[in-house]
């Protein structure tokens, strides 16, 4: 798992006490597992406090307010994702916005995003069934 330094870990820590209503309403969602995923809630990542963000799958989901429209705010985002894709993490920017409106089609989303990426087996299962074999 990524790991954020001690800057980003006291970020993250105070930003889970300051989360906004649309990520206080996605993450009610994430977190009983509404995407057959386990998340996480201000993950530090290298430099950096990560909103959601799902090891499986090395998936990354931000919530963007109007702010991450102004200002240097475009350019800081795209080294951000950069950094976070070098590291073999995407990264899923969605509207606040689209949060309220359609938090159902949010989750949805999210959830295909997320099974897409995460692998079909994981290591700590034991080796993979022989092909062919039924469940």
């Amino acid at each position: 798992m990524l790991k954020g330094t001690g800057k980003a870990y006291r970020q993250s820590k105070r930003l889970r006490r300051e989360l906004t209503l649309p990520e206080v309403l996605l993450w009610q969602r994430l977190r009983r597992h509404a995407t057959g995923h386990h998340w996480r809630n201000q993950h530090p990542a290298g430099p950096y406090s990560l909103d959601f963000y799902c090891d499986a799958a090395k998936l990354c989901v931000e919530v963007d307010g109007e702010a991450h429209e102004r200002s240097d705010r475009p350019e800081r985002d795209a080294r951000r994702d950069a950094w976070l894709a070098a590291n073999g993490i995407m990264t899923l920017r969605i509207p606040a916005a689209e949060v309220l409106r359609n938090l159902e089609g949010v989750v949805r989303s999210v959830s295909e995003h997320a099974r897409k990426r995460a692998p079909l087996h994981h290591p700590s299962d034991g080796p993979p069934p022989p092909l062919g074999e039924e469940f």
